[in-house]
């Protein structure tokens, strides 16, 4: 009686895999990718393979966010995988998903269109969140990102689609640029478009750079003051007080 389970047994356990199904929706994990890393996983007995070396297999691809892997009797593997998303380029070479892990995919020309997000190393999360909160500003204003900068010393710069500078420093960046943003309607699309740089690291105001061929502007009848500080500066600057 013992040797006929043991012959059984040893039937059951040499029991080839004949399925393995992967299950999610895949917009940059290619099903190549996955069969590569499962291959040498899955040659061998149902009861033989190893789940835990085929999760880590799989959570090890760049585009994975987390897998689940189970037997299905009688000779199959299932494996549910969700995909990472990704939402900002990081620098040049890298992405950041909305969770703010940094990811470097072999290829990331297809995500030339997305804004770029270069900041402190380690701080990837705490700049993405920085920026989720400026771009939200910018949005209210039909403005859209191409690059924001948080360097060593904490000061900001946007850069826009237009092209665009704003440089806000290392304090109360955000309150400068919502006093900014409330000057665009006083200046006008007109003049917002010839502007090449704001630098708004002024406590009472902001100076402008402009784009080359761009005329002079008398100031004074736009933001009328008391004591008013409004200066150009060789035609090609213009310092502008806060109203």
């Amino acid at each position: 009686m013992t040797g006929l389970l043991w012959v059984a047994a040893l039937g059951v356990k040499s029991i080839p895999i004949k399925y393995v199904r992967s299950e999610g929706v895949f917009q940059y994990l290619g099903k190549d990718e996955i069969k590569e890393a499962l291959q040498p996983l899955v040659m061998t007995g149902f009861f033989d393979a190893d789940m835990q070396a085929i999760h880590q297999a799989i959570s090890e691809l760049v585009w994975v966010d987390s897998v689940t892997v189970k037997r299905v009797w009688p000779d199959a593997i299932d494996i549910k995988i969700r995909e990472k998303k990704p939402y900002v380029r990081w620098g040049q070479k890298s992405l950041i998903t909305v969770r703010g892990e940094i990811i470097t995919p072999k290829n990331i020309d297809q995500f030339k269109h997305m804004p770029i997000l270069q900041g402190p190393e380690l701080k990837q999360a705490k700049t993405l969140e920085i920026m989720k909160g400026v771009n939200t500003a910018l949005a209210d204003q039909s403005m859209k990102m191409a690059e924001f900068t948080i360097n060593d010393r904490w000061a900001w710069k946007i850069k826009l689609t237009t092209g665009l500078e704003i440089l806000l420093g290392r304090n109360e960046q955000l309150k400068k640029l919502q006093r900014f943003l409330e000057t665009l309607e006083v200046l006008g699309q007109e003049q917002v478009e010839r502007i090449a740089i704001v630098d708004l690291r002024y406590p009472n105001g902001y100076a402008v750079s402009w784009k080359p061929g761009t005329e002079e502007i008398d100031w004074s009848h736009r933001f009328p003051t008391d004591n008013d500080t409004s200066t150009i500066l060789g035609g090609r600057s213009a310092s502008v007080p806060y109203r």
